[in-house]
């Protein structure tokens, strides 16, 4: 079941992150190089793949988009001079960018211990105004998600979420941690969302055990389905009402997810290497690649038709911004019809979560 790969504890992950960086071994390839390159000969099939060979001789994460008389590059090198030269040869540069990735990532450490005190300050803060406010009046509707990565949980917060439970591919929630979350929301009702099929089971036995608070569960799968699903509740409409419309509202939503595949196998006629960068969609594969961007617009033109409206990428952990650009800037100029916005997710796991509805 590749929608499930095995993977590090994400503190086993941070851990060894943070020694990697302190040792300056984390980044093979320190600058994040960008350029135009302006034609002034020909550019066919053969020299874009001849120019990607050299680009991939001297670094990774490597994005060539040529456009009429025009070629946009992206690389991450050691030696962002010999891009250059080589680009050279095809015409003249334009819009030349060289980041040090190695020191904004020295800065993101420092940022990251200073944001985490911070955190640690306002969860102090929340603890006491929590304690403080109990006794107080309960209000109608509450809403418990599931949610692994900070960039949707903040989502999630957003939309009306009252409390957010650290979870997902890696770490489910149990019966007992939810109820102990149905325990701190101040509300009669209240709907939960698992964003997860294996964490639906454990929700409905909540709700059964649950005896002051009535308790939905939302049987959303995915987290685009629990965001969608969120945004539809009704004040206005009774708590089987709102359920209802829900569920009905997620079967509009389609989910991709991209990450890695842990075994060499093969899964829906599709023959699949250890390794491999691998594109899961709700009833099965959608693409088996062998980059990162590859299996996300493979995933995105497998998921994009004429009914799709909003498509939103939400890229992971281990994605970095420049490279989420890159990747929407290649989905737009593919798919112009459709609105793809682009949102931090922070997940684990999945390189990039795609939502398509």
């Amino acid at each position: 079941d590749f929608s499930e790969p095995a993977k590090p504890a994400a503190s086993e992950i941070s851990a060894k992150g943070s020694l990697e960086a302190q040792a300056g071994m984390e980044i093979k390839f320190g600058y994040c190089t960008e350029f135009i390159i302006m034609l002034n000969k020909t550019f066919n099939i053969k020299q874009e793949m001849d120019f990607k060979a050299y680009l991939e001789s001297i670094g990774d994460s490597i994005v060539v988009v040529s456009d009429e008389d025009v070629v946009k590059v992206h690389v991450h090198t050691n030696h962002p001079g010999l891009a250059f030269e080589k680009a050279l040869t095809y015409g003249s540069l334009s819009r030349m960018k060289v980041d040090n990735m190695r020191e904004e990532h020295q800065e993101r450490l420092i940022k990251d211990a200073e944001k985490l005190a911070a955190q640690q300050k306002a969860e102090q803060e929340t603890a006491r105004k929590e304690e403080a406010s109990r006794g107080t009046e309960m209000k109608e509707f509450g809403f418990i998600t599931v949610s692994a990565g900070e960039g949707l949980s903040e989502i999630f917060k957003g939309i009306g979420a009252d409390y957010v439970i650290e979870g997902g591919q890696t770490m489910n929630p149990s019966t007992e941690d939810i109820l102990n979350a149905a325990e701190q929301v101040n509300a009669r009702q209240i709907f939960i969302f698992p964003n997860n099929k294996n964490i639906i089971l454990a929700a409905e036995q909540a709700a059964r055990l649950e005896e002051e608070k009535k308790i939905y569960v939302v049987p959303s799968k995915t987290v685009p389905q629990g965001i969608t699903a969120l945004i539809n509740f009704t004040p206005d409409l009774s708590a089987q009402e709102n359920l209802d419309n829900m569920i009905q509202e997620m079967k509009g939503v389609r989910t991709g997810q991209i990450t890695y595949a842990v075994r060499t196998t093969a899964i829906d006629g599709m023959e699949i290497t250890e390794g491999d960068m691998i594109a899961i969609g709700d009833k099965g594969m959608l693409a088996v690649e062998k980059t990162i961007e590859e299996a996300a617009l493979k995933a995105l033109e497998a998921m994009i038709d004429e009914e799709a409206e909003l498509v939103t990428l939400y890229y992971g952990e281990e994605v970095a911004e420049t490279d989420a650009q890159v990747l929407l800037e290649e989905a737009q100029a593919q798919f112009p019809q459709v609105d793809i916005p682009l949102q931090n997710g922070g997940q684990p796991v999945y390189y990039y979560l795609i939502s398509a509805e």
